[in-house]
């Protein structure tokens, strides 16, 4: 795929989502490494992504001292690490992007390298894919503590938790390298991304297995897990509200209501996540299938702005729902601090009694 023919025909793909037949001339080769001596749409929106990059970082960075300041990283090990894959993912949109926008001409042995890492968005789409197959084991794992409570205490062991976490990590970063290596090369000093298809039927088949993998098959699992948790939350709810006894119940409905704000957040990143990655998917496969199609790096952008909202949306999710986090956040606004660390109690012998927040609604 080195000689000069195959640079004028090619499949451009400018990243994992999306994929596109061009003919490469002297005014369409701005896939990088073509200096251009005025900025058109396409380096507004280009900017417009490492705006959201920088406020989905410093949004999970916020998340993550939060989760580690309440001891709660180490409670929800999964949901801890969706965070950090969350924050890595922007990062490095952030520093892929900003690299971009400096228009570098690549050439000999490091150029393919840096092409291969940096310019085709390897590294964010790493961390990406690894984001999506984690919230899959947030779900499942909410899911059989919530249905399968007995079942979850005994069986569930924290080997299994960490091993689900490392299966996000390797499978996302595994994915991504054997994609790139295999359909990306460097050409007149242009970094062609995801392009060298040994033929156009396994494009269109990687195309609809990615399109089944990491967005139909999620969103099925989302609707069945988060619809079961639904129902078994709202029968062990009539099964307390049965019960008159006011001590064990009291601790079971604390217990009750502490699952019930985790599943309420998880459904909630779910959702958002359904909605704000579809349109970059179902692009995405449509340019898979139908190879004739072109697509503009705008519109590209502007796919890609709308799918890492989800990542920015994220962390305002676990502040406003997540109550351990939310605490914690509350404690770095200043005014805040007296009413969010010491709550006044009085009992009905009218004798005061002074506890802390984190106390009263330790997770």
């Amino acid at each position: 795929m080195t000689n000069e023919g195959n640079s004028k025909h090619l499949s451009v793909v400018m990243t994992t989502e999306a994929v596109v037949d061009v003919t490469v001339t002297d005014s369409t080769a701005t896939n990088f490494g073509t200096p251009s001596s005025s900025y058109g749409i396409e380096f507004y929106f280009q900017c417009a992504v490492v705006v959201i990059g920088v406020a989905g970082t410093a949004a999970n960075a916020l998340i993550l001292y939060a989760m580690v300041a309440s001891k709660q990283h180490k409670k929800h090990v999964l949901i801890f690490n969706q965070n950090l894959l969350d924050f890595f993912s922007c990062l490095f949109l952030i520093i892929t992007y900003a690299i971009k926008l400096c228009n570098i001409y690549l050439t000999g042995y490091g150029g393919y390298l840096f092409c291969q890492f940096v310019v085709s968005e390897n590294l964010t789409w790493c961390t990406s894919l690894a984001s999506k197959t984690n919230i899959f084991f947030v779900t499942i794992e909410r899911y059989l503590k919530t249905v399968f409570p007995v079942w979850s205490k005994n069986k569930l062991r924290k080997w299994m938790i960490y091993s689900a976490l490392a299966v996000a990590w390797i499978s996302g970063i595994v994915h991504v390298m054997a994609l790139t290596f295999f359909t990306t090369d460097v050409i007149d000093g242009v970094c062609y991304a995801y392009v060298v298809w040994k033929s156009p039927m396994a494009q269109m088949g990687y195309g609809i297995s990615y399109f089944l993998s990491y967005y139909t098959i999620e969103l099925l699992t989302f609707i069945f897990c988060y619809g079961h948790i639904l129902i078994a939350i709202r029968r062990q709810a009539k099964v307390m509200a049965g019960h008159g006894a006011a001590g064990s119940s009291a601790v079971q409905a604390k217990s009750n209501q502490i699952q019930s704000s985790i599943i309420k957040t998880m459904i909630l990143v779910s959702a958002f996540y359904a909605i704000s990655d579809l349109p970059i998917n179902v692009h995405y496969l449509i340019l898979s299938i139908h190879r004739n199609m072109t697509l503009l790096e705008s519109a590209y952008y502007a796919l890609l702005f709308i799918s890492f909202l989800y990542y920015c949306t994220n962390p305002f999710i676990y502040a406003l729902k997540f109550d351990p986090v939310k605490r914690i956040l509350l404690r770095l606004i200043p005014c805040k601090k007296s009413s969010v660390d010491t709550l006044q109690v009085v009992d009905t012998t009218g004798a005061p009694n002074v506890q802390t927040h984190a106390e009263t609604r330790n997770f």
